[in-house]
């Protein structure tokens, strides 16, 4: 590990920030985002992602700079994406990926590297904490930070989760709003029956989805089915047979998806990244896992959010979710 000199956190310039992931991860991540805005007012701050993620990083208003190449293809990509990054000058960066391959990005600065918050051998400030990966993501990259000097340590648990307050304000000022362009009645509640593609028994099954579209109608609220391109033929189906349901699948962008849930009346859904981001911005939220994740590593950390797990989804009834929807309606 190489020793870092000391500096006043507000004497460095130009900072970078990396986060490829899911969405679920990206959204979790930007509690850390905060905290280096924070910490470096009047850095130049890039990020370094994915196009998915570009608008939502834009509207937090965090970044100078977004660098959606972040996973470039074949070698010359690779050297595109080395020849933007020398070029950046930065003086630190922060890999909050912190995977195989964005550990490796510490390379492509060789032999002028800058300081690096990471787990990159050689980083000047590696997270070498015996228990980071079985912390929980917040707390996990809180606990980076506080290495790298940005935040107080605090203990397991302790790590707020982030504040997509700005969401709604940034969605309003888009024409025409978002009331006119998807016409929703209120009140609605948020449905995600996505997850990984490779990952099937991270879902519900759509039937349960359909049955639990059919009881918030009885409850006089509008299901809205939220989630990227490949769910559209899921909320087909549910619009089929709920016929108040409305599909936003494929039509928002994930300012507007964050906007949409500062409003719901309640949110419910897989482990998916349109269920993580609808809690952080405020909706009370019903989380279904199976076996196949943790939640206690994973699960989004926030007020309202309630979590329902079983072995196999398919042993979740649909009473049983109704019945806790019911209740996070009556909490909120």
């Amino acid at each position: 590990m190489r020793e870092a000199v000391a500096r006043p956190l507000s004497a460095y310039q130009r900072i970078l920030v990396i986060k490829l992931g899911a969405l679920g991860d990206f959204v979790q991540s930007m509690a850390a985002m905060a905290q280096i805005r924070r910490a470096h007012p009047k850095a130049r701050i890039t990020l370094l992602t994915t196009p998915t993620y570009a608008d939502l990083a834009q509207a937090s208003g965090w970044f100078d700079a977004i660098d959606s190449g972040g996973r470039p293809k074949g070698v010359l990509g690779l050297l595109g994406m080395a020849l933007r990054l020398r070029g950046g000058r930065f003086e630190r960066v922060y890999d909050l990926q912190t995977s195989s391959r964005s550990r490796n990005y510490y390379y492509l600065f060789a032999p002028n590297f800058p300081e690096w918050s990471g787990i990159s051998p050689g980083a000047s400030h590696r997270h070498v904490n015996p228990r980071r990966d079985l912390m929980q993501t917040l707390d996990r990259q809180w606990d980076q930070l506080a290495e790298a000097g940005l935040v107080h340590p605090l203990a397991e648990g302790l790590a707020p989760g982030p504040d997509l307050s700005w969401a709604a304000a940034a969605a309003g000022r888009e024409i025409p709003p978002l009331s006119e362009r998807f016409s929703i009645k209120a009140p609605y509640a948020l449905i995600a029956p996505g997850a990984s593609p490779g990952r099937p028994r991270k879902r519900w099954p759509l039937r349960h989805f359909i049955e639990l579209a059919k009881a918030l109608e009885a409850m006089g609220v509008t299901p809205v089915v939220i989630g990227g391109g490949q769910e559209i033929a899921l909320a087909e189906a549910i619009v089929r047979e709920a016929p108040s349901a409305l599909a936003l699948t494929g039509r928002t962008k994930l300012v507007e998806l964050a906007a949409l849930g500062a409003g719901a009346e309640v949110a419910i859904g897989n482990d998916t990244g349109p269920t993580y981001l609808a809690a952080f911005a405020g909706a009370p939220t019903l989380v279904l896992f199976s076996a196949d994740s943790d939640p206690a590593l994973c699960a989004p950390r926030s007020p309202g959010v309630t979590v329902l797990q079983r072995g196999d989804l398919a042993d979740l009834s649909v009473d049983e979710v109704t019945k806790a929807v019911a209740l996070l309606r009556g909490a909120a």
